[in-house]
C-alpha cells in the first residue's frame, strides 16, 4: 500500500492521454520500467482488496478502462504507482492489485502445469519466473496464495482457486519438513506443513 499523505488530486495530463484511447488497449504492456517521469503526488484511485478498482470513490465500470490502468501500473519500493512517458501518480493498494479468477491444470511430458487468468486478463503459468507464495497472516481470512505476475505485481487466488490447489495438493520432503503443496512446472511450491494440513482443509 502506498504510504504517502499527500492531497490526492484527479486525473490529469498523461493519464488524460491514455483513457482517451481506452477502448483500443491491448497486445503488449508498456515498458513502464523504462519511464522515469515527475512523480506528480497521489490521486484518489484504490485498488480494493476483491481486485475491484475505485476513483473518488466510485467503482471503475469500464473493463477496458481499468485493463489500461492496469497495463501502466508499477511497483516502486512499497508504493503503486501509474506511470507515462510525462507522469507519475501514487495509488493505494490494499492487498495485492490483481485477483486470479481461473485456473487450468493440464499435464506434459509426465509434468503438471498450472495457468491462471487475472481479472485484468493476464495469463500466466506458475514456474520459476512467476511462483506462488503463501501467506497465513490471520485466522479471518486463513491462508491466502498469490501468483508474480510480472514486475513485482502479485495477483491474490481468488477463494475457490485455493480449494482447486488444495485438490491437487501432494505431500513432498522439503529442507524443513514434509509439506503439502502443488507442482507446476516442474517445481514444488508448498503450501503449509503435513502436520497442518488437518488444519487447512477445515
Amino acid at each position: 500500500m502506498h504510504k504517502g499523505q499527500d492531497e490526492k488530486r484527479p486525473v490529469s495530463g498523461g493519464l488524460e492521454a491514455l483513457i482517451a484511447r481506452a477502448d483500443g488497449v491491448g497486445g503488449d504492456k508498456p515498458p513502464v520500467h523504462k519511464w522515469n517521469p515527475p512523480d506528480c503526488g497521489m490521486i484518489d484511485m484504490r485498488i480494493a482488496s476483491d481486485g475491484l478498482w475505485y476513483y473518488m470513490g466510485t467503482p471503475i465500470g469500464r473493463e477496458a478502462l481499468v485493463r489500461l490502468f492496469a497495463s501502466v501500473l508499477r511497483k516502486d519500493d512499497d508504493a503503486y504507482v501509474l506511470v507515462t512517458p510525462v507522469e507519475k501518480v501514487g495509488i493505494v493498494v490494499d492487498d495485492a492489485p490483481f485477483v486470479a479468477v481461473d485456473m487450468q491444470v493440464c499435464r506434459e511430458n509426465d509434468r503438471q502445469y498450472l495457468t491462471l487468468r487475472t481479472n485484468v486478463g493476464d495469463i500466466v503459468t506458475v514456474d520459476g519466473a512467476h511462483p506462488l507464495r503463501f501467506e497465513d497472516e490471520n485466522q479471518t481470512e486463513g491462508l491466502k496464495p498469490y501468483v508474480l505476475v510480472r514486475d513485482r505485481l502479485e495477483a491474490k487466488l481468488a477463494r475457490p482457486l485455493l480449494y482447486e490447489l488444495a485438490e491437487i495438493g501432494v505431500v513432498e520432503k522439503c529442507d524443513e519438513g514434509p509439506y503439502f503443496g502443488v507442482w507446476s512446472a516442474g517445481i514444488f511450491f508448498p503450501m503449509v506443513p503435513e502436520s497442518e494440513i488437518a488444519e487447512f482443509m477445515e
